[in-house]
């Protein structure tokens, strides 16, 4: 069936958006000679979209109600048997839900996007049943991604196991909460500012956002191509690993992913720490918004690790002071661009697009006044710059992120690891729903500081829980060279295996 054709009045609204003058006769004659070019969307359009093949059995399962879902972690329950055999053979899965699942539904934490179903599985779905694991259902995340607490979500909150009333953190919360609750064995997440670490520090749960296209983001649900991130959280070190093991290597598909460098990563477990240098980053302590009582945690975890047999000494990289600041125009006016304007997919790179998203995702424009006041005032910003500034901002920090990727990757070349909080602070209380817009909005970007750094350089980093302050967890971040997830593996291992983290 042929595509529609536009109308005269659709394109005099498009010339004059472009800011051009058309006369009536000009208008018609560019009319009728875009007729060429249409045609061949005609062909496009007449042809089948290319799309992975769904090859394991499910069903599109069901919301859960308060008494199975007390943390409201769980977004949809639904059973995905995988293979018989493999090394993820009998463990259960949590996939946050912004990872596309053929035939279960989608939300992304936002109302505009209820009532999608996506029509493939992302690559790290068909590895992981592909492994073995059985799928058991969805989690809850952050709307649209855009928050570091646990409020923003169209179903509600996600309360932090611990304390109920707490923020699990974000934006990978209900995969965070199901882990700490001990409701599956592993969980997907996804970082574009620290959406898996800072969930695993405020849950006492441990997440690793491996190096910038090691695992392959397709499927998932993109904010910015040179920030996304997936990969594996965990309730122990070793199934972190392995994860790691059956996520990671190129697809063929994510443009995000040039020669990644795979490894054995569980083959990193066991060896102590012995040896290892362990740079404590003097500029990831003493935020405006730190607690003394985490950055007091973090130093004793250190010196655990030093008693271990590593070598651990302060090390000062001043530009991980602005490193947030760095991220900021990449983050705001790429996902104004790309996950907003672009309609999720956005333009210009190579790799399997999901047009069922696209589409769906489209209509949030007629229910704008319904995305987060966290996504809205991202968008005012970004568009802002992006209108008035023409994206120099965003080239400007691209640029300074080579900068600040070379300040860590010269520190990393005197040490084999850098050390700080993940989180400046513990969890936090959950903002009630009067809450005026300033505390809901601080709740969801105040624990940014270390975390998002890493998502502009792609270095890895990991949280692993370290102790706890007041009944709530404290998140350690570990963080290696490009492609050096199995030293940071290796020292998550021998400080797990040290005590048991709570008593630390």
């Amino acid at each position: 069936m042929p595509v529609q054709r536009p109308t005269r009045e659709q394109l005099a609204e498009i010339v004059a958006d472009l800011g051009m003058e058309l006369t009536e006769e000009r208008l018609d004659a560019f009319l009728g000679l875009m007729e060429a070019s249409i045609a061949s969307y005609d062909v496009v359009d007449a042809l089948p979209d290319d799309k992975p093949v769904v090859t394991y059995p499910r069903t599109p399962g069901y919301q859960p109600g308060a008494d199975e879902n007390p943390n409201n972690a769980w977004y949809v329950k639904s059973t995905i048997q995988g293979a018989a055999n493999g090394p993820l053979k009998g463990k259960t899965v949590a996939v946050k839900d912004n990872v596309q699942v053929a035939g279960v539904p989608m939300m992304n934490g936002s109302a505009t996007l209820e009532g999608f179903v996506p029509d493939q599985d992302a690559t790290i779905i068909t590895r992981m049943l592909d492994a073995g694991a059985t799928i058991l259902g969805k989690s809850t995340c952050e709307c649209f991604c855009l928050s570091g607490g646990s409020h923003t979500s169209a179903t509600g909150a996600v309360h932090n196991p611990h304390k109920r009333g707490y923020s699990a953190g974000g934006s990978s919360s209900g995969s965070g909460a199901l882990l700490a609750m001990g409701e599956v064995d592993l969980a997907i997440g996804g970082d574009q500012g620290g959406s898996i670490r800072m969930p695993a520090s405020f849950c006492g749960v441990y997440g690793m956002k491996p190096t910038w296209g090691l695992v392959p983001y397709t499927g998932v649900m993109p904010i910015e191509l040179t920030i996304d991130h997936t990969g594996p959280m965990s309730q122990n070190v070793a199934d972190n690993a392995l994860l790691l093991e059956v996520l990671a290597g190129p697809d063929g598909l994510d443009p995000r992913q040039a020669n990644p460098k795979v490894d054995a990563y569980t083959k990193a477990l066991g060896k102590g720490v012995k040896g290892l240098k362990i740079g404590i980053v003097k500029e990831g302590f003493g935020w405006e918004v730190s607690e003394a009582a985490v950055d007091k945690k973090i130093l004793a975890a250190a010196d655990r690790l030093r008693q271990l047999g590593a070598e651990v000494s302060d090390i000062s990289i001043p530009m991980h002071r602005i490193g947030k600041d760095i991220w900021a125009p990449i983050g705001l006016e790429g996902l104004t661009m790309q996950m907003m304007h672009g309609n999720g997919m956005g333009f210009n790179w190579k790799g399997q697009y999901s047009t069922a998203l696209l589409d769906a995702h489209a209509a949030w424009r007629d229910r704008a006044n319904d995305l987060s006041d966290t996504l809205k005032i991202s968008m005012f910003t970004g568009e802002y710059f992006t209108r008035h500034y023409r994206g120099r901002y965003y080239a400007k920090a691209q640029n300074q992120m080579r900068v600040l990727k070379a300040a860590y990757d010269k520190a990393l070349g005197e040490c084999d690891l850098l050390l700080m909080p993940t989180t400046p602070m513990k969890a936090t209380p959950i903002p009630a729903p009067d809450a005026p817009l300033a505390e809901y909005l601080q709740r969801a970007f105040e624990m940014l500081a270390n975390t998002s750094p890493f998502d502009i350089t792609g270095h890895p980093a990991m949280s692993l829980p370290c102790g706890m302050i007041d009944g709530l967890p404290a998140g350690l971040m570990l963080i290696g060279k490009h492609f050096a997830e199995s030293t940071i593996y290796q020292a998550a291992h021998a400080f797990e295996q040290a005590g048991d983290w709570k008593g630390f």
